[in-house]
């Protein structure tokens, strides 16, 4: 995308619209914004709440406004301005030729984080979709190197065909053919997940508010250096690993994408298919940053994005699947703030406090996660032939083989077993019986 540059120093300006609501106050939103700012290399110079009475079409800001950020740039030597809101592509134009400067706003921004972090093919797509559909409305520069992709646009373009119009052509011809290939992706996708839903192997998915510490803790607990730094939107692919539980002979641990308020339209439908990952989970650790005063306020935004997955239901917040929330972070709260935490969590089945850093409270967490996915677990016996060796081998795989010894009676060698299988594992049992 290469909008803008690392190392780039920038004024960032928060809009703080009369009769806009959002879920962040001003200056959480503003203390975001610079997150997401640092998350791409910008450098920022200054950050600033900009009260705005009345929008303005053609600038968004009024004139003394826009005057005191081009006097704001100049003392701090600010090549760009991040404004943490949505422009229009006359605003943003208007702004630019006023203010000399590159101007970004919040969507741009994190297409820009999202264009660097895609690390699998279809983030890669999703985000090339989200920047196409962004980018159609403003076209800031020209799109001709799409033009190899297809073969040349003079001719198909017909005469008196515009740069603009041709650009605009290239773009929804390149979007439609992204979106086959996304669905091609959500296909495999939902194969590999049907896939594991026939797995004897349970699911547990990571999710929370971007930069809670989910990362550092799947790397904690699966030994793997997925990149855990402290920056907004350090993961955006889900990665899948396999864990060890004392109850659960092997699990699957799945880190997924952050998520964060007011996320442009453009990007939640882009990264849907990511977040239905979450979907085939057995259980959901809701990863939480309790050092963060906008704790509250983030969680809300986690079960709103939830529950348009169709996983929370109700004002209440009913789960369709099992939530544990880990309260993450204990390591950066002064001791009392620790103990009133540890407090609030105490006789509370779903709640952990944890510190994903120093790993403490982190076996906590897996002995609740072990109880949840292993509830409803029964005692069965089963008496085989020697020779149903798979049937044997997949008891010991898959459920706790609590004894195994030769059967008494009948015709030829026979194994008695004694193993305790949830519900679910006991069904998948009968299925390969059968």
């Amino acid at each position: 995308m290469g909008e803008v540059s690392r190392g780039a120093r920038a004024l960032v300006v928060c809009p703080d619209i009369r009769g806009q609501k959002h879920d962040l106050d001003p200056g959480a939103r503003l203390e975001e914004a610079c997150g997401l700012a640092l998350a791409i290399g910008i450098v920022v110079a200054d950050a600033t709440i900009v009260p705005v009475r009345q929008v303005r079409p053609g600038t968004l800001f009024g004139a003394g406004q826009v005057e005191n950020i081009a006097i704001a740039c100049e003392q701090h030597e600010a090549e760009l301005v991040v404004v943490d809101g949505a422009l229009s592509p006359i605003q943003q134009r208007n702004l630019e030729e006023t203010l000399r400067r590159k101007v970004i706003d919040r969507t741009g921004l994190i297409l820009e984080i999202f264009g660097e972090r895609a690390a699998t093919a279809e983030g890669r797509l999703q985000v090339e979709l989200a920047h196409l559909d962004y980018q159609q409305s403003r076209l800031v520069r020209s799109w001709t190197h799409l033009e190899r992709q297809r073969g040349g646009f003079g001719f198909l373009g017909g005469p008196g065909e515009t740069q603009i119009e041709a650009d605009r052509r290239m773009i929804r011809q390149r979007m439609a053919r992204l979106r086959k290939e996304l669905e091609q992706v959500r296909k495999t996708r939902a194969l590999h997940r049907e896939r594991r839903g026939g797995a004897p192997w349970p699911v547990i998915a990571l999710v929370g508010y971007t930069n809670a510490g989910k990362s550092t803790l799947f790397n904690r607990l699966t030994g793997e250096s997925v990149m855990a730094e402290d920056l907004l939107f350090a993961t955006l692919d889900p990665t899948m690993r396999a864990i060890r539980l004392p109850g659960v002979e092997k699990a699957i641990m799945s880190d997924t994408v952050g998520f964060i308020s007011d996320l442009p339209t453009q990007l939640v439908a882009a990264f849907r298919a990511t977040l239905e990952e979450v979907t085939g989970a057995d259980v959901i650790v809701h990863v939480r940053d309790m050092a963060n005063p906008a704790a509250a306020a983030q969680k809300a935004q986690v079960l709103a994005v939830l529950g348009e997955l169709g996983l929370v239901e109700g004002e209440g917040g009913e789960s369709t699947i099992p939530i544990v929330e880990a309260w993450n972070k204990l390591d950066l709260l002064a001791e009392p703030d620790r103990e009133r935490l540890r407090e609030a969590a105490e006789g509370k089945d779903t709640i952990v406090p944890i510190s994903a850093m120093t790993g403490e409270g982190v076996d906590a967490l897996l002995a609740r996660v072990d109880r949840l996915l292993t509830a409803g677990a029964k005692v069965h016996e089963f008496v085989l032939d020697a020779g149903e060796g798979q049937k044997i081998a997949w008891l010991h795989a898959h459920g706790q083989v609590l004894e195994d010894v030769e059967a008494e009676g009948g015709e030829g060698p026979r194994r008695r077993l004694l193993v305790r299988l949830t519900p679910k594992e006991f069904g998948r049992f009968e299925s390969l019986a059968d």
